[in-house]
């Protein structure tokens, strides 16, 4: 059986165990599965857009030969909006605290109305998948469009476009992090919430971006991507490892060192019973077997160790978003078939959708005037 036909296999028996959970009637399960998978797909994609702009904005040269892997991760925006938008029918369940009739008995919710209400969240939405889509086509469509045309004008658009991404980037994900993790238990607020979510979705492109690489470099199609080249992808995932465990150790921090009843809840419900366990499996998992793996310079670059450790920071960014959001719930720890069924729906279409990207374009953006001097980088 091909690669192909398993992943469409492993989607088709995921789909039928999604069907199942929705017909089991526990509505607050499917939901709240279904939002941490968009979110899962969104935040890749949006790491990946980040480091294409990141490139233009810096006038990075190493990025080029492994920019148009990049790309197609971020086409996996355009698999999320559609998924985005059918996630708006989870707000009468899961985000009833703000959406039901006994949100105004709740001063503190009765507060944020302006912001926490269903016609301003769905425009919200719409806005947020409209900004990314726009980027994506200024950077990734018309990248492809240079394959043919070899106009250096294209760089010269991007780049004075990277700036303007990277204010609509901050805003959206500010807005995805409020919208779909903190207005959960809207009594809760975190300054640093956003901040948080980026490193995690910045790092989750990198793995995703890493493992394309690394799969095509493996198949003979980017013979030119050395391990130089990988060696900063390496730096990159292991610098972010370092800045996400500070971000999330400040936010923890402080809000104990305050001790505010508002604030404390929401970490006291996600490292008691079950989610403690889950926690610390989550600070292994996204801190310190990665930080360990990557920490010495050789390890930045042999493809075998940047192969299993960007699955593992993978794995454990769905874990991250599955402690942010599963505890809103109230029900403890969940994960069984349903669980499995989505993972296997979510990550087998998200395969698929990268696996027909790989087929549109050239490897390597072979228009680009900077690709030659980007073939020759060394450390």
């Amino acid at each position: 059986m091909s690669a192909r036909r398993l992943l469409q296999l492993v989607a088709l028996i995921g789909a039928l165990g999604v069907a199942a959970t929705f017909a089991t009637g526990d509505q607050q399960r499917f939901w709240a599965n279904w939002v941490v998978w968009v979110l899962w797909l969104a935040t890749i994609g949006l790491g990946a857009l980040f480091l294409v702009a990141l490139e233009y904005l810096v006038k990075a040269r190493w990025s080029v030969p492994v920019r148009r892997v990049a790309e197609r991760v971020a086409s996996l925006l355009l698999l999320v909006a559609p998924l985005a938008i059918i996630a708006l029918a989870s707000l009468p369940t899961l985000f009833h605290a703000w959406v039901g009739p006994e949100a105004a008995q709740r001063s503190a919710v009765a507060a944020k109305a302006a912001w926490l209400n269903v016609p301003f969240f769905v425009v919200r939405l719409l806005l947020c998948l409209a900004a990314w889509l726009w980027s994506y086509r200024v950077f990734a469509v018309g990248s492809r469009a240079q394959d043919s045309t070899h106009d250096p004008r294209f760089n010269v658009r991007a780049r004075g476009f990277a700036p303007v991404f990277m204010f609509l980037f901050a805003v959206t994900v500010t807005v995805l992090a409020f919208d779909w993790i903190s207005s959960l238990q809207p009594e809760w607020y975190s300054d640093v919430l956003g901040v948080y979510i980026f490193a995690g979705a910045f790092m989750a492109g990198l793995a995703a971006i890493a493992l394309a690489a690394l799969s095509l470099k493996a198949r003979g199609r980017l013979p030119d991507v050395r391990s130089d080249h990988l060696y900063n992808l390496g730096g990159l995932m292991f610098a972010f490892t370092v800045f996400y465990a500070y971000i999330a150790f400040a936010q923890y921090m402080l809000m104990w060192y305050a001790d505010l009843p508002e604030e404390v809840f929401w970490y006291k419900q996600r490292i008691a019973g079950g989610w403690l366990a889950v926690a610390l499996l989550l600070a292994l998992c996204h801190f310190l077997i990665p930080f360990f793996a990557l920490i010495t310079r050789d390890a930045k670059g042999d493809p075998r160790r940047l192969r299993w450790v960007a699955v593992l920071v993978l794995a454990a960014h769905y874990l991250d978003l599955y402690w942010l959001i599963f505890p809103a719930l109230g029900r403890g720890v969940l994960f069984s078939w349903p669980e499995i069924s989505f993972a296997m729906l979510f990550a087998g279409s998200g395969l698929l959708w990268l696996a027909r990207a790989e087929t549109r374009g050239e490897d390597m953006p072979v228009g680009d005037p900077f690709l030659a001097e980007a073939l020759e980088f060394r450390l």
